[in-house]
C-alpha cells in the first residue's frame, strides 16, 4: 500500500512540474514582453521598468525557472531598488504589481469563499445524485425512475448562468427568502454565511446532481447482472445487503472519478458561479486578473488550480485501492 501511495503521489508532483514549466513558458519564454504583460494597462514607463528589474528579466531564462521554483519551496525576495525589498514567503507564486501584494496572499484570501462553496454544493449534488440514482436503479421502469431521469436529464441541459439567475429572481428578487448573495465568514456569522451561499449551492448541486443520478443508475443496473450477484441471491443474501455491499460498491468506481475531477476543478475556481453571484473566490479573481493583464496572478492561479486537480486524482486513486485492491497492482 505504502509503495502504491508513494508511486502516485510521485507521478502527482511530476505532473506539478510539467504544469509549472509550461506556464511559466507561456508568460516568459514566448516573444512578448513579460513587463509589458505584468504592468497591465494602467501602464507608466516607471512602473514597467520597476517590474522588469524585480522580475529579474535580464538573467537567463533557466536561472529565472530556477528562482521561480526556489520561491514555491523556499521563498523568495524581489528586487525593489537600491533602498528596499519585496519579500516573499513561500509558498512564493509572484508578485502582484498592480494590487502591491504577494500572489499567495491574493489566494489565501480569495479561498475561503471557494472552499465555501464546494464544501456545501459537493454535498449536496452527492446526496441528491447518489440517492435518486439508486431508487431509479431499484425501480427501474417505473414512473418514479423516468419523472427522475426526466428531471435528470433537462437539468443536465442547462447552464450555470440561466439557472442562477433565474433563482436569483425567484428568491432574492421577488419572494426576499434569501438575502443578494455573497461571502460572509462562517466564523463571523454563520447564519448568514448559509444564506449567502444557498444559491451557489443549490445551483451547482441541481445541475451536477444530475450527472452524478445518471452514472449511479447506470453503473448499479450494469453490476446487478454480473455473476455475482447473482450468485449473492442464491446464497439468499438479503436485497438489502446486496445492494449495499455489492452492488453500490462496485457501481461507485466510475462516480468517485467523476467526484474527484469536479471536486478538484471547483476548488481550482468556479469561475462562472462566482461570477454570477458575485462571490469573491479564486475563479473570479482569476477572470479580473487577465482582464487587467496581471500576469503574476493569472500564474499562480492557474498553479493553484493544477494542484488542487492533481490533489483531487491522488485522493482517488487512493479511494480506489480501497474499493478495489486490484488496483493497487497497477
Amino acid at each position: 500500500m505504502l509503495k502504491y501511495i508513494l508511486k502516485r503521489t510521485f507521478i502527482g508532483v511530476f505532473v506539478l512540474a510539467i504544469v509549472s514549466a509550461v506556464v511559466f513558458g507561456i508568460f516568459y519564454i514566448l516573444p512578448a514582453d513579460p513587463a509589458r504583460l505584468a504592468c497591465g494597462k494602467a501602464c507608466t514607463p516607471e512602473l514597467m521598468d520597476r517590474i522588469r528589474h524585480t522580475l529579474e528579466l535580464d538573467q537567463p531564462l533557466s536561472v529565472q525557472y530556477g528562482r521561480f521554483v526556489k520561491g514555491i519551496f523556499a521563498g523568495r525576495t524581489y528586487l525593489a531598488g537600491t533602498e528596499a525589498e519585496l519579500n516573499c514567503d513561500a509558498p512564493c507564486l509572484g508578485y502582484s504589481y498592480q494590487n502591491d501584494l504577494p500572489v499567495t496572499s491574493l489566494l489565501m484570501d480569495r479561498l475561503p469563499a471557494t472552499l465555501s462553496i464546494a464544501f456545501g454544493a459537493s454535498i449536496l449534488w452527492l446526496l441528491v445524485g447518489l440517492s435518486s440514482g439508486i431508487v431509479s436503479a431499484l425501480r427501474r421502469g417505473t414512473m418514479l425512475d423516468k419523472f427522475s431521469q426526466g428531471i435528470a436529464l433537462g437539468a443536465a441541459s442547462l447552464q450555470i448562468y440561466f439557472v442562477g439567475l433565474i433563482l436569483q429572481f425567484i428568491f432574492v428578487d421577488k419572494l426576499a427568502i434569501l438575502p443578494i448573495p455573497g461571502y460572509t465568514s462562517p466564523f463571523d456569522s454563520v447564519s448568514d454565511w448559509a444564506k449567502q451561499m444557498a444559491l451557489a449551492w443549490f445551483t451547482l448541486a441541481f445541475l451536477l446532481s444530475a450527472i452524478y443520478s445518471r452514472l449511479t443508475r447506470a453503473g448499479m443496473i450494469e453490476v446487478m447482472s454480473e455473476d455475482y450477484v447473482r450468485t449473492a441471491r442464491a446464497k439468499g443474501l438479503s436485497g438489502r445487503k446486496i445492494n449495499s455491499r455489492h452492488v453500490l460498491r462496485g457501481a461507485i468506481t466510475p462516480i468517485v472519478t467523476v467526484f474527484g475531477l469536479d471536486l478538484g476543478a471547483l476548488l481550482g475556481g468556479a469561475v462562472i458561479t462566482e461570477y454570477v453571484f458575485n462571490i469573491p473566490g479564486l475563479g473570479k479573481l482569476s477572470t479580473d486578473a487577465v482582464a487587467n493583464l496581471d500576469i503574476p496572478v493569472v500564474t499562480g492561479t492557474v498553479l493553484f488550480s493544477a494542484f488542487f486537480v492533481v490533489t483531487a486524482n491522488i485522493v482517488v486513486d487512493l479511494i480506489y485501492s480501497a474499493l478495489d485492491p486490484k488496483v493497487r497492482l497497477t
